[in-house]
């Protein structure tokens, strides 16, 4: 579609580009801070993200997004396929790989070993409820995470939530409010814990300041760069559908 065909369209069509072998629709997001136009595409490679200056003409993102469209095929390239959750099936979990152990008549309750995640029951229900014992165990967790982090910063811990959005690992609220998203119960203990660290540093200073970069590097035990490099690395793998 040319930018011509897209002022043609019915304005009820959600815009879209050809990356990859797919069809990908296009999500125009207006920030007023924003200075630049930015590409993403979602971590499940559902859709493509353009986020563009108040002034900027749609047309001219759109036009912007299907230039790139050689970018967006590669980064779908990498986007992880559903798992099947079978016997056999390999998830992470905290940083290292389990196999999944499924023996249909034995306890429905999740046993973890080393190196395995066993449980019994029905398969049909086997994604489900592999999916909330994770997210139990995340709970877990992340509220160890924010207590001891709020402990060292001097502040009272916040009620933690759990999010799942693929737009962001962590959010704190004006008000103070905290949420991580469970999917890095999946990811190393010090990867899950950097994001929990950078939540509670703008308890204090609700902006990316160098007061608040320092205040981070004092709270955070961990190589904060290192973190950082493994979300960007392997961050999309962590949404794989669960199948």
């Amino acid at each position: 579609m040319t930018v011509l065909d897209w002022l043609r369209r019915d304005p009820r069509e959600a815009p879209t580009l050809e990356a990859g072998g797919r069809t990908l629709p296009i999500t125009v997001r207006r920030n007023p801070q924003a200075k630049r136009m930015t590409l993403r595409l979602a971590p499940d490679g559902a859709e493509v993200r353009v986020t563009i200056p108040r002034w900027t003409p749609t047309a001219e993102a759109l036009a912007f997004a299907r230039g790139r469209a050689d970018w967006l095929a590669d980064q779908l390239s990498h986007v992880a396929a559903p798992v099947a959750l079978t016997d056999g099936a390999e998830i992470l979990f905290r940083g290292a790989c389990h196999v999944v152990r499924h023996v249909p008549e034995s306890s429905r309750r999740v046993r973890l070993t080393a190196g395995e995640i066993s449980l019994g029951g029905p398969p049909e229900s086997l994604a489900s409820r592999l999916e909330r014992w994770l997210r139990t165990q995340a709970h877990g967790l992340l509220e160890a995470d924010l207590a001891e982090y709020c402990l060292r910063a001097g502040v009272a811990a916040p009620r933690l939530s759990l999010g799942g959005a693929q737009r962001r690992w962590g959010s704190c609220s004006a008000r103070g409010s905290i949420r991580i998203n469970w999917r890095l119960v999946m990811a190393p203990d010090e990867v899950r814990r950097s994001v929990v660290a950078h939540e509670v540093a703008h308890l204090a200073h609700f902006d990316h300041s160098p007061a608040f970069k320092a205040h981070l590097r004092a709270l955070f035990e961990g190589d904060l760069p290192a973190a950082d490099a493994w979300l960007k690395r392997h961050g999309r793998s962590l949404y794989a559908p669960f199948g």
